[in-house]
C-alpha cells in the first residue's frame, strides 16, 4: 500500500514524562515528532505538585543530562539517596544498601514528579522537530500495514509510528485490543512532606510494619517525603484528619523516629495497582511508560523503566533506519518488545511478590520475612550487584546521538 503524501514521522499520545522522553529521543534521530495531550498548555508548562518524589538511577540521570532536561531542574529539587534500608516491623536486622567502596556519593537521586515533567516539557518545546498539541485527545487510532492514522477532535493525520504513553489505564491501548495483567493490592498510598527535628542522613527507608507500610524519602534539609500505605477504609479516616490530628497520627505511626514533625505540603492519595501489558507493540505502534508497565512504587523502578523503554525504542528505530527499514517496521518493534520484556518482567514479578508478601499479616509470613532479610543482608555479592545496577552510568546510543546534535 503506498504511503499517503502528507505523513508524519512519529506521533506520541500522552505528554507526560514517558511520552516526552520518547519524543526527545526520537527527535534526536532527526525525526519529526508530534505530541498530543488533553491537558491545557499552562498545565503542561507548569505542572502542579502531586506529592510524588521519583527515585532516579544514575543511568536515568545520565539520559536526562544528554537530553538537556537535567540542567533545567533546580538544584533545590534534587536530593541524594546516600543509603537505602528495608525494615520488617521492629526487627533489628535491616537490609541495607550503600555505596561504600564504590566511589560514588549516592545510590541515586530523588526529584519531584512535577519538576521532571516541567524539565522534559521545556526541553521538548525547545526542539525544532517536536510539535506539542495541547487540549487534544486521540479519539481513534487505526493501525495499518505501513502506517497509523490518528483522529483528533477536529483533525486527522497519518504517521509512520505511534507511541502510546497515556497512562496505565490507557483507553488507546484498550481500543487496540491489547490486554494487560492487573494486580490490585487493595491498598492506597498517601504521599506528603514533613519537616522534622532529627536528621535523616540521606537514608531512604522502606518499613513494613504491622498493618501499614511506610517509606521515608530523604529530601534536602530536614525534610522527608512520607509515603503511607493502608487499606482503603483506614486511609479514608487518615486523609480527612485536620492538620493537628494528622500530624499527631503520622508521628505516632513513625514512632517518633524523626523527632518533632511538621506538615509542609498537601496530601495526595493514589490506589496501589500494577499493570503489565500483554504486548508492547502492534502495527507501527509502541507502548512506553505506565501504558506498558505500571510498577508498584516499592522498588522505585517506574520512571526508570519508562526511560529504559524510550531508550530501547529509539535504539531499535535508529538501527532499523541504518538498515534501510521504514520507521516503525515490524522488525524494529518486535526487537523492542523482546528487549523491554527481558529487562522488566523479572523485576515486575519480584516487586509484586515482595509487595504482596510484605503486606500480609500471617505469623508464618512475618517470620519468613525476617529470616529472608537476614539472609539477604549476608549475601554481599547480591547486594553489590543491586548497588552496581543503581550507580551504572554506561552511555547509551541515544545519549551519543543527543550529544552529537
Amino acid at each position: 500500500m503506498p504511503l499517503p503524501i502528507d505523513i508524519k514521522d512519529v506521533v506520541v499520545i500522552g505528554g507526560g514524562p514517558a511520552g516526552l522522553g520518547a519524543a526527545l529521543s526520537l527527535e534526536a534521530l532527526g525525526l519529526q515528532v508530534t505530541v498530543i495531550d488533553p491537558a491545557p498548555l499552562h498545565a503542561l508548562q507548569n505542572p502542579s505538585f502531586d506529592g510524588r518524589e521519583i527515585a532516579l538511577t544514575h543511568h536515568t540521570v545520565s539520559l536526562m543530562k544528554s537530553m538537556g532536561a537535567w540542567d533545567r531542574i533546580s538544584p533545590d529539587d534534587i536530593s541524594l539517596i546516600q543509603e537505602a534500608r528495608v525494615e520488617n516491623g521492629e526487627e533489628n536486622h535491616p537490609l541495607t544498601f550503600d555505596t561504600k567502596g564504590k566511589g560514588e556519593e549516592s545510590l541515586g537521586y530523588l526529584v519531584p514528579n512535577f519538576a521532571i515533567r516541567k524539565s522534559l516539557f521545556e526541553e521538548a518545546q525547545n526542539r525544532e522537530g517536536i510539535t506539542i498539541l495541547s487540549e487534544q485527545s486521540c479519539e481513534a487510532l487505526n493501525c495499518f500495514v505501513d502506517y497509523v492514522t490518528v483522529q483528533l477532535r477536529d483533525q486527522k493525520f497519518t504517521a509512520k509510528l505511534a507511541v502510546l504513553a497515556d497512562g496505565r489505564f490507557s483507553k488507546t491501548r484498550e481500543s487496540l485490543g491489547i490486554g494487560y495483567h492487573l494486580h490490585d493490592f487493595h491498598r492506597h498510598m498517601m504521599v506528603t512532606r514533613f519537616e522534622h527535628e532529627l536528621p535523616h542522613n540521606g537514608v531512604a527507608l522502606q518499613w513494613f510494619d504491622k498493618g501499614q507500610t511506610i517509606a521515608l524519602l530523604p529530601l534536602n534539609g530536614n525534610v522527608s517525603s512520607v509515603v503511607l500505605s493502608l487499606p482503603l477504609d483506614e486511609m479514608n479516616k487518615v486523609r480527612v484528619l485536620d492538620e493537628e490530628a494528622f500530624t499527631a497520627d503520622i508521628s505516632k505511626r513513625l514512632q517518633n523516629r524523626l523527632g518533632t514533625i511538621k506538615s509542609v505540603s498537601t496530601r495526595h492519595v493514589y490506589p496501589l495497582k500494577t499493570v503489565f501489558a500483554n504486548r508492547f507493540e502492534t502495527r507501527h505502534t509502541a507502548l512506553v511508560g505506565d501504558t506498558a508497565i505500571g510498577m508498584h512504587p516499592i522498588t522505585a523502578h517506574g520512571f526508570n523503566f519508562a526511560m529504559t523503554a524510550q531508550e530501547l525504542l529509539s535504539q531499535e528505530v535508529y538501527a532499523g533506519i541504518e538498515r534501510g527499514e521504514e520507521i516503525g517496521s515490524a522488525k524494529q518493534l518486535r526487537r523492542y518488545e523482546r528487549r523491554l520484556r527481558q529487562k522488566t518482567l523479572p523485576m515486575f514479578t519480584v516487586t509484586n511478590t515482595i509487595a504482596t508478601l510484605y503486606t500480609r499479616e500471617e505469623k508464618g509470613l512475618w517470620m519468613l520475612r525476617q529470616a529472608g532479610m537476614r539472609a539477604a543482608n549476608l549475601l554481599k555479592p547480591l547486594k553489590n550487584r543491586v548497588v552496581d545496577q543503581l550507580i551504572d552510568k554506561k552511555r547509551s546510543l541515544s545519549s551519543s546521538l543527543f550529544n552529537s546534535k
